[in-house]
Formats: C-alpha cells, sequence, structure tokens
C-alpha cells in the first residue's frame, strides 16, 4: 500500500517521468514530476488504465510529498479517483489513514496506467512536447466525432 504522505512511482517508470520534465536541464513539458504524475493519474483514468506499481523508485524520482500535490490543487484529483473508484463517500475521511492509504493506492495504479500508456504512445519520439500535443489533439477530435455521429445502435432489437 502506498506509503502515507508520499505518492510513489514504479520504478520501470521512473525514467520516464524524468524525461517528461524540464528539471534539472530537461526539456520535458511538465515542470515537475508530481505535474507529470497528475497528468498520466489522469490518462489513466480516462482509459480505466489501473495497474499495479511492483518495485518503487526510490531514487529519481523518489515518493513525491503530497504537499506538492495540494500546493498545486492536484490533490483534488486523488479525492475524486478516491470516491469514483470505491463509491464511497468515507474515502474523503481525513480522519483515518486507512482511507487516505486508499485514496494514495487507487491515484498511485493510475498514474501507474497511464504512465504505461505514454511509455507506448512515445516510444522513439523525438520531442515529447510535440508527441503529447499530437495525443490530446487526437483524443479531442475523438471526442467531437462522437458527438456528432448518429447511433444507429438503438434501433436494434
Amino acid at each position: 500500500m502506498a506509503e502515507t504522505g508520499r505518492i510513489r512511482v514504479a520504478k520501470d517508470k521512473a525514467q520516464l517521468v524524468k524525461d517528461l520534465t524540464s528539471s534539472d536541464g530537461g526539456t520535458g513539458p511538465f515542470q515537475t514530476f508530481a505535474d507529470v504524475v497528475v497528468f498520466a493519474a489522469a490518462l489513466g483514468a480516462k482509459h480505466k488504465k489501473r495497474v499495479p506499481l511492483g518495485e518503487i523508485s526510490k531514487r529519481e524520482p523518489s515518493p513525491i510529498r503530497l504537499e506538492y500535490f495540494a500546493t498545486m490543487g492536484h490533490d483534488v484529483l486523488i479525492k475524486l479517483l478516491g470516491i469514483t473508484e470505491t463509491q464511497d463517500i468515507n474515502i474523503l475521511s481525513l480522519d483515518e489513514e486507512q482511507y487516505e492509504t486508499q485514496r494514495h493506492h487507487i491515484f498511485e495504479e493510475y498514474a501507474n496506467g497511464g504512465l504505461e500508456i505514454l511509455q507506448n504512445e512515445l516510444r522513439g519520439a523525438v520531442d515529447y512536447s510535440e508527441r503529447l500535443l499530437l495525443i490530446m489533439s487526437l483524443e479531442r477530435d475523438k471526442q467531437d466525432d462522437g458527438e456528432e455521429e448518429f447511433d444507429l445502435s438503438k434501433f436494434l432489437s
């Protein structure tokens, strides 16, 4: 389970998280590790891809303190994923550590699923920013197409 007070990253995704940041002279599109993890969790949730972490990264990025997420308002996503996944309002309880641990665990697994998607989508890319923009544009176009399409399935018995 998640270490209370910190969000962990799977060891096999650690290099990707580092490559996606602009810190330490990097050219990635995200400023912090927390930004990458939040984006990945949202992507994982969108695709309903929740993947256990396995071995945890101990170094770069080491487990990320929750204060980073709260400072940027990203703790809302952690809570939303927790309540959506469990369908239990008690998951928002601040008094019981088990709920906090469960929320973090759910968030970590969605982030890991999103990072897995990104690993596949970004394979061979030279410019991650350009490729991410392309991915997001394609997702937006899929949504736009879906709204305009006439669904014939409702006429099937």
